[in-house]
């Protein structure tokens, strides 16, 4: 298979500035629906932002053949085998799609029970149940893509996923306006019309991602590969993916439990926490793209087996991590009024949102460890200790402190934000601990091994 990947390797710059602008405008979405629903009513945010948080769960068991493929696709890149690089791809995309379906009907006949499950007020449930509805039943669709981009991006091809999701908005934004508002004559559909936006905007960008996945890696998957799939290499898929989903489902799962706390609090305190983290958003957005970067770029020299470079290369990424996004929250700190007030005019939920950004100058730091340095982590072949320390931390400390100061003291959202605040830095630093042992050695010697020795294949080819 031909392939057009540049022959030089591209530096942490060039694979993090279109990944952070991609996850930009990706939030953007959201932002955008929560910004123009809060026209409609706090009580329609505070719905939207408790449906949210069971499509983002379902991304999450989408995102683990994703993120496991990509790490597998970067240690064939480096290792200089685009064969096999094409092989994980095709795996990748098959298996992900299987998955998408059964989320999509999960969500979709389950929505009101999961709902009543995150304890939604029952006057919300007119707001949240349709939005669900649409948005799980369509599931499958970003399952297909959450595969594509995630191949796209470990072959360097970062400005294409950033291309995509910046039309995917543009469309959602318009959708919005119409349906919304009722625009053009159309009807006034509320949320619905949000869900509808964000559906077809959905289909949208699935249909651009397959058309770059035939023109850059000159693949096209054919109906057998959805069903004669090779275990040797889904073996490997989720032997990266498994554990990561592990992680991000524990960390999904707990701040859905500690939503819920929110939620006992009142409609009023749920919006605040809503566009809170919303706003908080645009700050992890730069651990975010420095984190994908480096998994890549970690991936690749895994794949080459130059390990020491590997070594000073997340160093580097956590000292910058640190600075950006220790400069982000306190601009973000300073207008948060402005930016808070871009949602709403409650001066109760104002005040309160104010004070959660501040003292968040203490809490985003501490996630730059655990963003950045998981994903160096997963890219090396050590994909199990995030988790393990994740479900100790954010069950053992994170969702119990939470409960106790939030709840129990009476501390309300300052106490619950604490609590999120203590668990991150302690689980940060057990991270940075682990990459300067560097106990991770013995997973990429292995890693690099098995791509190599990829280069003829292992098992006969189906």
């Amino acid at each position: 298979m031909k392939s057009s990947t540049p022959a030089r390797p591209p530096t942490l710059l060039e694979i993090a500035w279109p990944i952070f602008v991609e996850q930009t405008l990706r939030i953007l979405i959201g932002t955008v629906d929560t910004f123009m629903v809060s026209h409609v009513a706090d009580g329609a945010v505070a719905a939207l932002g408790v449906a949210n948080q069971v499509i983002v769960l379902a991304l999450i068991c989408f995102n683990f053949v994703g993120i496991g493929a990509s790490v597998v696709i970067t240690h064939h890149v480096g290792a200089g085998d685009r064969p096999g690089a094409a092989k994980i791809v095709a795996t990748a995309i098959a298996v992900n799609t299987w998955i998408g379906l059964i989320g999509s009907l999960t969500v979709f006949f389950m929505a009101v029970p999961l709902l009543r499950f995150m304890q939604l007020p029952p006057e919300l449930m007119v707001y949240a149940k349709p939005f669900l509805t649409l948005m799980g039943g369509t599931l499958f669709m970003e399952a297909m893509n959450t595969a594509i981009g995630a191949s796209l991006r470990a072959h360097g091809y970062t400005r294409d996923a950033m291309v995509v999701t910046m039309i995917q908005n543009l469309l959602n934004i318009t959708g919005n306006c119409v349906l919304l508002f009722g625009l053009l004559g159309a009807p006034k559909l509320g949320v619905t019309g949000v869900a509808i936006s964000s559906v077809c905007s959905r289909v949208a960008a699935s249909i651009a991602l397959w058309i770059l996945l035939s023109r850059r890696l000159k693949l096209m998957i054919r109906l057998r590969d959805y069903f004669v799939l090779s275990l040797p290499r889904i073996r490997r898929i989720l032997h990266i993916g498994l554990p990561a989903a592990g992680e991000n489902m524990t960390y999904w799962l707990q701040l859905i439990v500690i939503t819920s706390f929110a939620s006992r609090l009142g409609a009023e305190k749920l919006a605040m926490m809503t566009y809170t983290q919303q706003v908080q958003r645009l700050v992890i957005l730069f651990s975010i793209a420095l984190g994908l970067g480096t998994e890549i770029l970690i991936g690749r020299l895994v794949g080459a087996g130059l390990f020491e470079e590997a070594y000073r290369e997340v160093l580097k990424s956590v000292r910058t991590g640190l600075l950006i996004a220790t400069g982000a929250i306190i601009v973000v700190a300073a207008a948060a009024a402005q930016l808070l007030g871009m949602f709403t005019r409650d001066p109760v939920i104002l005040a309160g949102g104010v004070f959660l950004l501040r003292i968040s100058i203490v809490y985003e730091p501490g996630r730059v460890f655990n963003i950045v340095i998981i994903n160096a982590l997963r890219a090396t072949g050590d994909a199990r200790f995030p988790v393990q320390i994740a479900v100790f931390s954010e069950w053992c400390i994170g969702v119990p402190v939470a409960w106790f100061l939030g709840l129990k003291l009476g501390w309300g959202l300052p106490g619950i934000w604490i609590a999120m605040m203590s668990e991150e830095w302690l689980r940060g630093l057990l991270m940075y601990y682990r990459w300067r042992s560097r106990k991770w050695l013995d997973y990429a010697h292995r890693s690099h091994q098995q791509a190599s020795g990829n280069l003829l294949p292992l098992v006969p080819e189906v």
